[in-house]
């Protein structure tokens, strides 16, 4: 075996580069979850410094030769895969400077932990306070991001998120949505109007809440082991592999946010404990992408969570945690899961309307990266939005309108598409594991939940970004992103 000298310093840079990130993803959790309030301004500074030390690792003059230097080594291809990665990691890096990085970050925290307050009291001229830096911000660094990859600046900052997705390739996938969504939410609310359905009697106490989730994350494979279940105010899977820390929030008058919002997050934190261990540290042992994170959790909420089998196996545990009643009979609670009512609330939205809000919310922050409205003009395109997409009326409502959500606080530019290339890529998953299993559903309906979980492991999580996106789904399902599968999916289950 030859040495390889050169391509052995980037991965012990890589796994110091680990290490640090995982003081670093705790400390974010921890702000989150478990921080007291007056902590945020000493804990934004941390996190700030942290940035910074492991952007200035990143950008090392010296990384550019080892990286040139590894490219002429003899390697192996899993470590030309991990070459590949480690190479953008460090264009990417070397296109911002110190500065902008610690900017970013004091910015995104600042805004964030105003949110938190500002939400709940409807303040959305308070908002704009914070809010108009952290944009400021975001179109520096879309700017430099651009100059470096001949991106369009928001194209630049979604390859953060996903890399090789163009927004010309959205605004096909999306237009073609927008086509046939909003026919098809009507004709399926039509069909469901006939349905009976019966309302569950609350109040659902949090604690019982909190144990149907722990049990329902068992069900579905997480391991306690190496990763917990707690509470924030907007719910996240985060930590590292080895120590995933999710979070989900709690209402007593419905269980099911705080369920389904559990299933998703699990998705994202089964996918996370099954990384390749024996990559960990290194680039290459990363999530390929968040829309592929993204299928995930969906996979799990959506393609699992609304399976009648799978709802037929919730139903007596939900009936155990609450007590029974009517509204508990399977097939009503599959009713109520797969219950399609336009919303306020992207995180409550049913699968169908789903797919609405993000592109809601991709029209709009794209305009506003590349410069072409500002923050102040968001409510009204926002209600613009909602009333020709959803038929709702969000005026004044900021709350339940561009406040709803954390991403734009912290300058989570580029990430709202992942959620439906990655309801894209679930129904994709599923479609492949039914041509090759084609007992799948038999399975699902006798709570035999691991030939999905085999799948995914041996498709999706061992894989992790050995290869691109679209080797990845080649490999998984026989072809690239195909978006016939959700609706093919969608038409199946609801009409």
């Amino acid at each position: 075996m030859q040495a390889t000298p050169a391509y052995d310093a980037l991965t012990r840079t890589y796994t110091r580069l680990h290490h640090l990130g995982h003081l670093q993803a705790l400390a974010g959790w921890d702000q989150a979850a478990k921080m007291p309030p007056k902590g945020n301004a000493a804990r934004a500074a941390a996190l700030s410094e942290m940035a910074a030390l492991l952007h200035r690792m990143r950008t090392d003059p010296g990384l550019a030769d080892g990286i040139a230097r590894a490219e002429q080594e003899a390697l192996s291809d899993l470590q030309r895969a991990n070459l590949r990665e480690i190479r953008r990691d460090w264009q990417r890096a070397n296109a911002l400077p110190d500065s902008l990085v610690q900017r970013r970050q004091l910015a995104g925290s600042r805004c964030e932990h105003a949110w938190r307050t500002q939400r709940p009291a409807n303040d959305w001229d308070g908002f704009l306070q914070n809010f108009r830096e952290v944009v400021a911000v975001a179109r520096e660094e879309a700017a430099l991001l651009a100059d470096c990859s001949g991106l369009s600046r928001y194209d630049a900052l979604m390859d953060r998120f996903e890399p090789g997705m163009t927004s010309v390739e959205l605004d096909r996938l999306f237009g073609d949505l927008r086509q046939w969504l909003p026919p098809l939410i009507v004709r399926v609310r039509e069909r469901q109007a006939a349905q009976p359905l019966v309302l569950p009697q609350g109040p659902f106490p949090v604690e019982a809440q909190r144990r149907l989730c722990e049990q329902v994350m068992r069900l579905l494979g997480f391991d306690f082991e190496a990763g917990r279940l707690d509470v924030s105010t907007h719910p996240f899977c985060g930590g590292v592999p080895e120590d995933v820390r999710m979070t989900t929030r709690f209402a007593e008058d419905d269980f099911l946010g705080s369920l389904l919002g559990t299933v998703h997050e699990t998705g994202h934190g089964r996918y996370e404990q099954n990384l390749p261990r024996e990559w960990l540290g290194q680039p290459m042992a990363e999530a390929r992408s968040m829309a592929v994170h993204e299928s995930q959790s969906l996979s799990f909420e959506m393609q699992l969570g609304g399976h009648p089998g799978f709802v037929a196996c919730l139903a007596p545990m939900v009936e155990q945690a609450f007590g029974a009643q009517p509204a508990f009979e399977p097939g009503n609670l599959h009713r109520l899961i797969t219950r399609v009512k336009p919303g306020l609330i992207r995180v409550d939205a049913d699968e169908v309307t789903y797919p609405a809000h993000v592109i809601l919310r991709y029209e709009i922050e794209r305009a506003l990266v590349e410069g072409e409205i500002e923050a102040d003009d968001i409510p009204a395109l926002w209600d613009a939005k909602m009333m020709e997409l959803l038929g709702l009326d969000t005026r004044g409502n900021y709350r339940d309108g561009p406040l709803q959500d954390v991403h734009w606080t912290e300058g989570g530019f580029g990430y709202f598409p992942c959620y439906s290339l990655g309801a894209m890529f679930a129904a994709q998953w599923f479609a492949a594991m039914r041509r090759q299993m084609p007992e799948l559903d038999a399975h699902i309906a006798a709570g035999r939940l691991a030939p999905v979980f085999d799948w995914l492991r041996a498709h999706i999580w061992t894989q992790a970004s050995r290869w691109t996106t679209d080797e990845l789904a080649r490999r998984a399902s026989g072809e690239t992103l195909n978006p016939a599968h959700f609706k093919a999916h969608l038409e199946q289950r609801y009409l």
